[in-house]
């Protein structure tokens, strides 16, 4: 079987319903240098998510999103499994909207359970009302885990003012899909040039994410925690030895590197968004450095066509072991996410 870890939904209310599409602009923190515009045509509807203003860095359209395109897809293509999430917007999305957004994912995958999974979406806060439609999410509604962003805000995802919400998460057992944002906290120097600004900003987002996440200690604070990042963790594979030296001997560096790389192999977990661009070499070093049993395989659909066409033929031509392609492509998703699905078609 083949599970595609990273494909994009949105609900069709968000383009279709009026008052639900109002209150999904309002909710872009403009505070943050964050804008959105919608822009309709004759046959579909697209809003255009900008940071800063003028600056493209996300794109949704309604025709993205449908059913039955989204299953001819995965049939036509080997797709076993395909496992939704948000396209970026969690970020921002007021606890109102995350609990119509929880039901209308269940009632999406619910159409076609064997074929569909999905991500519950929460702000990653302790009261009462959050924890609630965490819990509700997951065991009402049968969601996989949750998905957050890599910051909100100016915060990253080890500041003390989430540690309570990791808390529940901990205790509950959640896998949590950590997805990049449109542009790390900063970004002056990038944001000018498209390729930096949505591809070099992504991956300083992640590179930025995991490494606060593991020097923070708040895996030793919080042990069941597991964390699935997105875009290869900003490819932290080519990042390890430098990141944690060992016997550094000069007092410039924290070379606990043993505890660091303990951190990164029991909690951190990366999902490739999608295979091509990261290119073969890349792709066969890092699971070469770090072990397909640490990388999950996603698409990134619908951004690009070629992606989800042709990444699981690309994966199956890396120069890696049967067994890995398996992890990859299979193996590793079933577990992270507690699928339960059986290896045979």
């Amino acid at each position: 079987m083949i599970i595609d870890a990273n494909m994009y939904w949105l609900p069709q209310k968000i383009f279709s319903d009026k008052k639900i599409r109002n209150e999904f602009l309002r909710s872009i923190p403009q505070k943050f240098g964050t804008s959105i515009h919608v822009e309709e045509q004759a046959e579909r509807t697209s809003m255009i998510v900008e940071r800063p203003m003028g600056y493209p860095s996300l794109n949704y359209t309604d025709t993205d999103y449908q059913l039955e395109q989204q299953l001819s897809d995965m049939n036509h293509h080997g797709i076993d499994v395909g496992l939704l999430k948000l396209p970026g917007c969690q970020e921002w999305l007021p606890l109102e909207l995350c609990k119509l957004i929880n039901d209308e994912m269940a009632d999406h995958i619910k159409q076609r359970r064997g074929k569909l999974r999905g991500l519950a979406v929460v702000p990653p806060y302790a009261d009462e009302e959050t924890i609630f439609e965490l819990e509700r999410a997951i065991v009402e509604l049968g969601l996989t885990g949750i998905q957050l962003s890599a910051h909100y805000g100016n915060y990253y995802l080890d500041d003390q003012q989430f540690r309570p919400f990791f808390k529940k998460i901990n205790e509950m057992k959640i896998p949590v899909y950590v997805h990049h944002t449109p542009v790390p906290v900063d970004y002056q120097s990038i944001y000018q040039y498209d390729n930096l600004r949505r591809t070099l900003g992504r991956n300083i987002d992640q590179l930025t994410a995991i490494g606060r996440e593991i020097f923070s200690g708040m895996f030793e604070e919080l042990p069941e925690l597991t964390f699935i990042h997105s875009m290869m963790g900003g490819q932290i594979s080519n990042y390890l030895n430098a990141l944690f030296p060992q016997d550094s001997g000069n007092g410039r560096f924290d070379d606990r590197a043993t505890q660091f790389k303990d951190r990164f192999r029991r909690h951190i977990f990366l999902e490739m968004s999608h295979a091509q661009p990261w290119g073969k070499i890349q792709l066969e070093a890092a699971v070469k450095e770090i072990g397909a049993d640490k990388i999950i395989y996603g698409s990134s659909y619908p951004v690009k066509s070629s992606w989800f066409t042709e990444g699981v033929s690309f994966i199956g031509g890396l120069e890696i072991t049967e067994k890995e392609k398996k992890e990859l492509l299979f193996e590793t998703a079933n577990s992270l996410y507690k699928l339960n699905l059986t290896g045979g078609k």
